[in-house]
């Protein structure tokens, strides 16, 4: 990125990282751009739902994986790189990261009801998404 080293006091990384099979340079990018202390909010889709689209696959193995996918009509493919938890969490902490709080927020009951898969319209909570709150090394 074309910032000095310790420019930014945060950054956000929303839905980002699970396109890319290799973290090690994009995380290192973020903490050298980050102050010492730096914040860095994550989100990425939850590693659960690779095994929940995908029965009988297994959790445990970084993989690629693409879903097709409907938007408005308009066929789409999109393809992501599927990591269990430990995997993640190492990472971040690989590139000089603490991890601060972690949390999985449920969908929203006020999203439109054709983006909400028919099986989970009743329940109460699912997990989709998983975040981050990372602090860069002091």
């Amino acid at each position: 990125m074309p910032y000095d080293a310790d420019s930014f006091d945060g950054a956000i990384a929303s839905l980002v990282l699970h396109y890319m099979e290799d973290w090690t340079q994009p995380l290192a990018e973020i903490r050298r751009v980050l102050k010492p202390g730096g914040r860095l909010l994550l989100s990425l889709n939850h590693p659960i739902l690779y095994p929940w689209k995908h029965p009988g696959e297994d959790y445990f193995q970084r993989v690629q994986y693409t879903d097709e996918l409907s938007f408005a009509g308009q066929a789409a493919s999109l393809t992501y790189w599927h990591r269990p938890l430990h995997e993640t969490m190492t990472a971040f902490l690989e590139a000089g990261f603490s991890i601060e709080k972690v949390w999985e927020p449920p969908y929203s009951k006020d999203a439109p009801e054709q983006i909400v898969p028919e099986r989970i319209r009743e329940r109460d909570a699912f997990l989709s998404f998983i975040f981050f709150d990372l602090r860069s090394a002091k």
